[in-house]
């Protein structure tokens, strides 16, 4: 199968390494993976902000980008939310409605692909480690994506998977709520991280970035000893054998 990445703007600027993880696990599954160069935001802040002729403006470079794409898969549910939910809606009357429709279609965020597409859940991943998932917002909510990564993680050999209290609650970040409420976005994160540190887990898994940094960072700040990961990056980690693991290290 070939998949056309759309890797969101997050990752790109910030965490390109989520995006490697990802080529990375998609080949071994058995796809063939391609990245339009000519893809760009997918104008969520825009649109959620009520900026419609802007998040139009942005999301032109989309269609226009995976016209010719077969599948698109992003490490989002957030944006792949925006793509499915709300381009039809969006674009709805414009001379790119049809271009929306097709692409809301065939786009799905990389646990949903890999679990509802590609029909796998078990990945033969080891991976000795005690965990928790948070479930973000846009994922469960604007995709109806939540199981689906916790499948995937629950037959990872070796990982403690723990669950995580109020795991659908929001971590506080919302866009640009955490930008106009900060003080509000800072004490929603807090209490997140409380229900964290009561798992014992090392790690915090998430499926988007935007949480993680946000958790990530308030985490940093407060001293706990727990790292996050975004689901690309642990089920590539996972799924690396040893000689594999020593080849990829030593690349340039």
């Amino acid at each position: 199968m070939r998949i056309s990445l759309f890797i969101t703007c997050m990752v790109d600027t910030f965490y390109p390494q989520i995006g490697v993880s990802m080529v990375r696990l998609l080949r071994r599954l058995g796809c063939d993976v391609d990245f339009p160069q000519g893809q760009t935001c997918c104008g969520q802040p825009a649109f959620n902000s009520g900026f419609s002729q802007e998040a139009r403006a942005a999301g032109a470079t989309l269609l226009q980008s995976f016209q010719e794409a077969d599948v698109v898969v992003a490490p989002s549910g957030s944006c792949a939310a925006m793509v499915k939910a709300y381009y039809p809606k969006l674009f709805a009357g414009t001379p790119w409605e049809s271009e929306a429709n097709a692409l809301a279609g065939k786009t799905y965020e990389l646990s949903q692909f890999i679990v509802d597409v590609l029909g796998l859940v078990d990945l033969g991943g080891v991976y000795p480690a005690r965990a928790t998932y948070h479930s973000s917002c846009h994922m469960m909510r604007g995709l109806g994506v939540k199981e689906q990564p916790l499948r995937l993680l629950s037959q990872i050999s070796g990982l403690e998977l723990v669950d995580l209290t109020l795991s659908d609650e929001c971590c506080g970040f919302g866009g640009t709520f955490a930008v106009k409420l900060s003080d509000l976005s800072t004490a929603m994160a807090d209490d997140k991280i409380e229900h964290v540190k009561e798992t014992g887990a090392e790690i915090l898994v998430g499926s988007d970035m935007a949480c993680l940094m946000h958790l990530g960072g308030r985490l940093e700040r407060l001293g706990a000893p727990v790292s996050v990961m975004h689901l690309a990056e642990l089920l590539d980690r996972a799924t690396m054998d040893r000689h594999e693991s020593v080849k990829e290290a030593s690349s340039p």
